[in-house]
């Protein structure tokens, strides 16, 4: 006799709302369950497909291959529950981002907000988070589209070249060195720094061009983002060294960026998965962003 394999709806809604959201918390929120209830579904879909769909790691639950693979299949009957259980109107399109703070806040906020205005049937979702989650929303396959700085190489991920720069000063306006249209490494020795902070690969390479001539500039503070480096020079704690992209982009009178001269370069990507299209909402974003990105003097389309 064959025995017939039997489906059950709430394990694919647990597995789904869990590879969306991320956490068994908020997968639960999300389907009105509790936490074990979601555990439950998820271990009792792991046991009839004999398969390991989630990893523990760090505390966290993290999609295997598996996982990823049967949430795409499922993709269909989700799809048809829609059209079935669905007001009749036209669904909105959905756009999951996943960025970093420097793109996020002040940058993409403004274009996302012009995007929906002009395309009032899109929805987007956006998320907060450093450059190494980006990479990794994606190819959990929880985001759609990523921003990123960071060229992290990876397996089933896709970097479209959006903008490049290179470095810049930034500073208060009245610090001697905005005096200058060019700033060199050696005209930081003995000036008040604001560093990014050792987890940024750019400071050991503005440390190596800073070594090549005996320049020392004296640290006076660091920052985790570009964005609180760049506030903090504008306070009068001296002079940081970063990407103008996207923050040129808010220049203010009493802040000012001179070109940096040396061999560091920066460069803008797009992160999406490899291994499927990217959505039609994705793309328009793309167009969006790169049709109405201002012009400025340290950066360029890539």
């Amino acid at each position: 006799m064959v025995v017939k394999a039997w489906h059950s709806l709430p394990e694919y809604q647990a597995l789904r709302a869990l590879m969306e959201s991320g956490t068994t918390s908020k997968a639960a929120v999300r389907l009105g369950l509790s936490q074990s209830a979601i555990s439950r579904s998820i271990s009792s879909l792991e046991a009839r497909t004999g398969k390991i769909l989630f990893e523990r790691d760090g505390g966290r639950l993290r999609p295997t291959g598996e996982a990823a693979q049967l949430n795409r299949r499922l993709d269909p009957l989700f799809e048809a529950l829609d059209r079935i259980d669905g007001p009749p109107q036209v669904a909105q399109e959905t756009l999951r981002i996943i960025a970093p703070p420097t793109y996020a806040h002040r940058f993409l906020v403004e274009h996302i907000a012009s995007f929906l205005k002009t395309n009032p049937h899109f929805f987007v979702s956006l998320e907060v988070a450093p450059s190494e989650d980006v990479i990794r929303g994606i190819l959990e396959n929880r985001f759609d589209l990523g921003l990123t700085g960071v060229e992290l190489s990876r397996d089933g991920v896709k970097l479209t070249p959006y903008r490049r720069s290179g470095a810049v000063c930034a500073m208060a306006a009245d610090h001697p060195l905005a005096a200058q249209d060019v700033v060199h490494p050696r005209d930081l020795h003995d000036q008040a720094l604001v560093a990014l902070s050792h987890r940024h690969a750019r400071r050991a390479q503005l440390e190596k061009v800073l070594h090549q001539v005996a320049s020392k500039p004296r640290i006076v503070a660091e920052a985790s983002t570009s964005f609180a480096a760049v506030d903090l020079a504008k306070a009068g704690l001296g002079v940081t060294v970063v990407n103008p992209f996207p923050i040129v982009q808010y220049r203010s009178d009493d802040l000012v960026f001179r070109r940096f001269e040396s061999q560091i370069e920066y460069r803008s990507y797009f992160v999406s998965p490899d291994h499927r299209p990217a959505p039609s909402v994705a793309r328009a974003f793309m167009r969006h962003l790169r049709l109405h990105t201002a012009k400025d003097l340290f950066s360029e389309k890539a």
